[in-house]
């Protein structure tokens, strides 16, 4: 058992997800007086029963339709929910980018959020001094680096996100559509640098629905059909199946 927990970086074991649904909900003093017993109550289940291991150094991309799950599994990976019922176990450092500037802090500047941020994945000051300017000079962000994260586009947003996860040096890395933000050339070059990370042995799972990119940066997908897994296996087979139901 334990020589699995290593070969291993993620380890989904049975994993169901419910989200609680409230209908007629009061919102007036009067309604919650009148209408007190009256709320009703039920429950969506996104996932069920998801069994999956991903071993260290493997890039996956996780496939489907909206709805299907996809970003709800990611979500229990990082931690930011928990299953309803069974585990998962992750076996590494792990960063993220599910949303765009999820722990940035509008009022302060780039810089100032790359220490807030790179704090929240780990890193010591110290560590963070080392890599600052690396990760402001893959941004591209220049002197709006100075600026609050508030005055950025979408496309600023992603810059920093994503270039501060990337130098964070985890070994499991879990983006969610995040590469589909921000002009040609810096989506180049992130996918780029994905290629990089994958060549290095890290961890890379990855929602996406740019199909010719999960070609050419995953070796494995897993296509989630209404909370299950449908098909798991080689990339190319996998998507040709997808396409085939829901092309």
């Amino acid at each position: 058992m334990k020589k699995q927990t290593t070969e291993y970086s993620i380890i989904v074991d049975n994993v169901y997800k419910k989200f609680k649904l409230v209908y007629d909900k009061p919102f007036t003093l009067k309604e919650r007086l009148v209408f007190w017993n009256k709320t009703k109550v039920g429950y969506h289940e996104v996932l069920k029963g998801i069994n999956l291991k991903i071993k260290k150094g493997e890039t996956v991309a996780l496939i489907g339709v909206n709805g299907s799950g996809k970003s709800t599994l990611l979500k229990l990976m990082t931690k930011i929910i928990y299953p309803t019922s069974g585990k998962i176990t992750t076996n590494g450092k792990l960063t993220s980018l599910l949303e765009l500037g999820a722990g940035f802090h509008p009022d302060f500047t780039g810089r100032e959020n790359i220490y807030f941020n790179a704090s929240i994945f780990g890193l010591t000051a110290a560590e963070i001094d080392a890599r600052v300017q690396d990760i402001i000079d893959f941004s591209e962000l220049g002197e709006f680096i100075e600026a609050p994260v508030r005055t950025y586009s979408s496309g600023m947003y992603m810059r920093l996100a994503f270039s501060v996860a990337i130098n964070v040096d985890a070994e499991i890395l879990l983006i969610d559509e995040i590469l589909a933000v921000g002009d040609q050339h810096f989506q180049d070059k992130c996918f780029a640098k994905l290629q990089e990370l994958k060549k290095s042995d890290k961890t890379i799972v990855i929602v996406s629905h740019s199909l010719n990119s999960i070609k050419k940066l995953c070796d494995r997908a897993v296509w989630l059909h209404e909370g299950q897994i449908r098909e798991d296996g080689q990339t190319n087979k996998v998507i040709e199946d997808y396409l085939k139901v829901c092309g």
